[in-house]
């Protein structure tokens, strides 16, 4: 077994006890991972190196299992977020319908490819292997709303709004985004259903 020391966090930096709470309530057993790196993004706004290898030593996990874990799931992220989020799904039935050509829009709008954040850090852009609304491909996830059958123009018109780009189009819905979104919350992996994107990290 490897030998794992227990790291001391910061004494003047509070929000490694609520890091630290989490992992205590779970005995530090390996099955809380997802959860303890929830609490880690939900309490410094991101999982950066230094919080990796902080969550790796405490739950006597390989650092590379943690990485792994916050690099498969699209609803964590490494670097810090933009004021906007947006997800494009890349599961097999969106890709079909598009989903590289939404990519690409967003990129050209924003400038940043997919698991970067617009030099402006306006909008960050992030892809879902799945999020589970197949039968409304493409779909994107805008700001935490699912959008589905949704246009390129659509997409890059809504994004323009974030960015402060677009002229007023007299309140009508930007083109190729329905009038009515997909009905109820944003669709999650069930296996880490309640995980959330967060603001840029932040001290307390």
């Amino acid at each position: 077994m490897l030998d794992y020391e227990k790291p001391s966090p910061p004494p003047d930096d509070r929000r490694w006890k609520v890091v630290d709470r989490t992992m205590r309530s779970h005995g530090y057993e390996p099955h809380a991972l997802i959860q303890v790196l929830h609490t880690a993004q939900e309490t410094f706004g991101y999982l950066d190196e230094e919080v990796m290898r902080y969550v790796a030593a405490s739950m006597r996990v390989p650092l590379s299992q943690v990485y792994g874990v916050a690099t498969f799931y699209h609803f964590f992220t490494l670097k810090p977020q933009g004021e906007h989020t947006c997800v494009v799904c890349t599961g097999t039935a969106c890709y079909i319908k598009g989903a590289d050509s939404l990519l690409a829009a967003v990129e050209e709008v924003t400038g940043a490819k997919a698991g970067e954040t617009s030099a402006d850090g306006k909008v960050s852009v992030v892809t879902a292997r799945c999020i589970g609304s197949c039968g409304l491909a493409p779909v994107a996830v805008l700001d935490g709303e699912a959008v589905g059958k949704i246009a390129v123009d659509g997409i890059k018109e809504r994004i323009r709004e974030w960015t402060s780009i677009a002229g007023d189009n007299g309140g009508a819905p930007p083109a190729g985004i329905p009038t009515t979104p997909v009905e109820g919350p944003a669709p999650q992996n069930p296996i880490i259903e309640g995980v959330t994107a967060h603001d840029t990290r932040r001290a307390s």
